[in-house]
């Protein structure tokens, strides 16, 4: 079971920065706290690194009784996969849901069959989008594992620090990470990039592995109307299709998402609090956050953009 000891929450896509508030106006320290997840990664896998539930549920208590022994506040479990949530429910955690958004494949042969599922108003918003930074002279291209070479690294990462830097934060990662990652397994990579006027614009970085694309990490150059939509999802769409895999994963939070065709999806964490006058206030909290992101799954599963199957 890997486990991380830090310092901050930072870069975990699941929030407890209230928590860590109201341990601070308690006069309570929440840091350092244990956390199981793979670091920027918002995707579910496996956590608990064992066979049967039996052995499960062992590891999750090690892992309380560890807690205990290095006197930490928590311990948070992210993105585990079903068998691990089940074991670590029956060790103890407390269970926090959460909501991603993601699209399938269905057997589309054409980007065109795709958007001809979609009801009429989500249909003719997406061809407007399209057409706008179709207008605007963008054309796109995909490069993937050796097709990627330094200088489109090194523009994807100058993108990826103008994100950053536009939201008056410093980027977690380096150019060095990223090169590292396409050395160690390039075709797992995937570079959607944007150009207009013979210049790049804009581009995203999405992981592929075992027939599903993960959205990652994107930014532009400039402004242009539609072009987030189109360069982070419509693309990537439409490479799913093209190379017949079955899902994509757009990350973390955008229910902007929905009307491109990605659904919401279920996300769950298991949590263990050290104080029990805490984790009974934690818990009664989680009770009602789990009820009110049921009830709003619903709703957007109300609002689908998807036609009728009647």
């Amino acid at each position: 079971m890997p486990l991380y000891l830090k310092r901050h929450s930072r870069g975990e896509y699941v929030f407890d920065h209230l928590w860590a508030d109201a341990f601070q106006r308690h006069g309570l320290d929440y840091y350092p706290k244990l956390l199981s997840a793979v670091p920027f990664t918002p995707v579910t896998g496996p956590r608990l690194l064992a066979k049967t539930h039996e052995d499960r549920v062992l590891l999750a208590r090690g892992a309380i009784q560890y807690a205990r022994q290095v006197d930490v506040s928590s311990l948070h479990v992210l993105f585990p996969e079903e068998d691990d949530l089940a074991a670590m429910s029956d060790a103890g955690y407390m269970q926090r849901e959460g909501v991603q958004f993601h699209w399938k494949n269905d057997g589309y042969t054409a980007f065109d069959a795709f958007l001809a599922t979609m009801n009429q108003q989500k249909r003719k918003k997406v061809k407007q989008d399209r057409r706008h930074v179709a207008e605007a002279g963008v054309t796109f291209s995909w490069l993937r594992g050796t097709e990627i070479d330094d200088d489109a690294l090194d523009f994807f990462y100058s993108c990826y620090e103008n994100t950053y830097k536009e939201h008056w934060n410093p980027p977690y990662l380096t150019r060095e990470f990223f090169g590292l990652i396409h050395r160690a397994m390039p075709e797992t990579l995937l570079l959607v990039l944007a150009e207009a006027d013979g210049k790049r614009l804009a581009c995203a970085l999405n992981i592929i592995n075992d027939g599903v694309m993960y959205g990652r990490y994107w930014g532009t150059r400039e402004f242009v109307s539609g072009l987030h939509f189109e360069t982070c999802y419509m693309q990537g769409i439409e490479y799913c299709i093209v190379n017949g895999l079955d899902a994509f994963e757009g990350g973390a939070q955008g229910v902007h998402k929905m009307s491109r065709g990605l659904l919401p999806t279920p996300t769950w964490s298991a949590h263990w609090i050290a104080d029990d006058r805490f984790a009974r206030a934690i818990g009664d909290f989680l009770d009602q956050e789990t009820a009110a992101m049921d009830e709003h799954i619903g709703e957007l599963e109300a609002h689908t953009p998807f036609k009728s199957k009647d």
